[in-house]
Formats: structure tokens, sequence, C-alpha cells
């Protein structure tokens, strides 16, 4: 999706804060004891009192109205009868859409107590993202993204999740331009355009490469290879003159 009107980004906007307001009511909620079912459970009634669907729904046919993924699960991770324990490390990742308009955003969240290393993995997680979103801008490179990203984690010590990357989203969940590497990618040589939507979502991990399935009979959670505790945060963003425009904080 490219933005051309004040319309269109303040469709984009309603929807982005739909996301974020029930990723961060999930995460409100996060506590030993509580299902991965019934935090999903809270997203999917935050979407549905405001006039949103789940875009792995809509999209896909996900079995879930967000994806909740715990410890060795990266991505993807399906709501169930999974209880959240203390020690956990819990990915929520909500997309949904809105008067034909979609976003995506997702974060790590730590339940204590879980190690000094492991909660240094979450806070430089975020940072990650944050080092990939201060690359954003018009005419920049989308390989700077990947670059901004790759140089934070060769600095601290972290390995990136190489087979899943950022994307466009806004006329649909995966939308052009596809496959944006936060890794430093030397083939890219697209750049960034006035409006230009789309997420950025590294995968910090303590040691993991690729993703991959967990399971044979399950063709939706992915897990590290190899086995490592890896986080991911996202937002969607519009790229502009003037740098990022966050619309799911």
């Amino acid at each position: 999706m490219t933005i051309t009107s004040e319309e269109e980004l303040n469709r984009l906007k309603a929807i982005g804060r739909i996301c974020a307001v029930a990723r961060d009511a999930m995460a409100a909620a996060l506590e030993p004891g509580i299902t991965t079912r019934e935090l999903d459970d809270i997203g999917r009634k935050i979407l549905d009192e405001n006039g949103a669907r789940s875009a792995p729904e809509v999209t896909y046919g996900f079995p879930g109205a967000t994806c909740i993924s715990v410890n060795e699960e990266i991505a993807h991770g399906i709501p169930g009868d999974r209880v959240i324990e203390a020690g956990d490390l819990v990915n929520i990742d909500v997309s949904a859409v809105k008067d034909a308009v979609y976003a995506d955003t997702g974060a790590s969240y730590l339940v204590p107590p879980v190690s000094r290393r492991t909660q240094k993995l979450c806070r430089d997680g975020k940072r990650a993202m944050w080092a990939g979103i201060r690359a954003v801008k018009t005419g920049a490179g989308l390989a700077d993204i990947g670059k901004a990203i790759g140089k934070f984690a060769g600095m601290n010590g972290y390995t990136l999740i190489r087979n899943l990357a950022s994307h466009g989203v806004g006329d649909s969940l995966h939308d052009e331009p596809s496959t944006i590497a936060t890794w430093p990618d030397r083939a890219e040589r697209r750049k960034m355009t006035e409006g230009l939507v789309f997420t950025i979502e590294p995968f910090l991990s303590l040691g993991g490469r690729y993703a991959e399935e967990k399971d044979p009979d399950d063709p939706w959670t992915l897990v590290s290879e190899p086995a490592a505790l890896c986080v991911q945060f996202e937002h969607t963003i519009v790229a502009t003159r003037h740098g990022a425009l966050v619309v799911t904080n």
C-alpha cells in the first residue's frame, strides 16, 4: 500500500491503533495459569468490539484470531490449551483488517522470573526494531533497514532469523514490497517511496538463524534452527520524507 490521501492514512491509523490496543490488552493479562486460548479470546473481543477482523483468519484460515508463540516457538503459534508458566517468553502477534485496510504488530514479553540474559534479549529485540525504524526515510534504500539491524545485532552478539522478513502491508496482510530483509542483504536495490506502508519486524536470537516447522502435523508454528531463544518486535510504519510514521504504537 502507498498512502495517497489523508483518508487512507486515517483508515490505516485506525486499524493500527486497534491492533496495538489488542496487543497491549493481551500483554496486560499475561500471567502464570492463563492459557494461550484465553489470551487469544481477549484479542478477538477487542477486534470484534472495534469492527475489525483477524487478518490471519481472513487471509489464510489461521486457527486463531492472533498468533501466540511460547519459548521454543518463535512465530505463528496456534492459541490453545497451553498454560503460561512463570519463566516463559511469549510473543504476541496481532494483525487485523478494517475498512479494507490491514495493519500488523507484535512484541515479545517475559513472565518473571527470567534470567538476566533473557531480559537483555527482550530489551535488545525492541532496540533492534527501532534501529530499523530509524533507517526509514523516503528515497533511502530498503537495504538500509537490514544494514542497521544487522549492525546492532553484530555489535551485541546476537544472530538474526534470516527466513522471516518484514513485508508490505495495507491493501493486504502481505503486500508489496515483499520480503524486506531485516538482516544485511547486498542484493536489495529497492527504494522507499513516499507513503509506502510496510512492517519492520526483526527476529533477534541467541544463536538461531532460520525458522522451521515445529511439527509435521502443524503447518503453522515455527521454531528456531538451531534451537535458541528468539524475540520479535514489530510495527507497521509509513515511509515519509521526515522518517517513519509508526501507526501501531
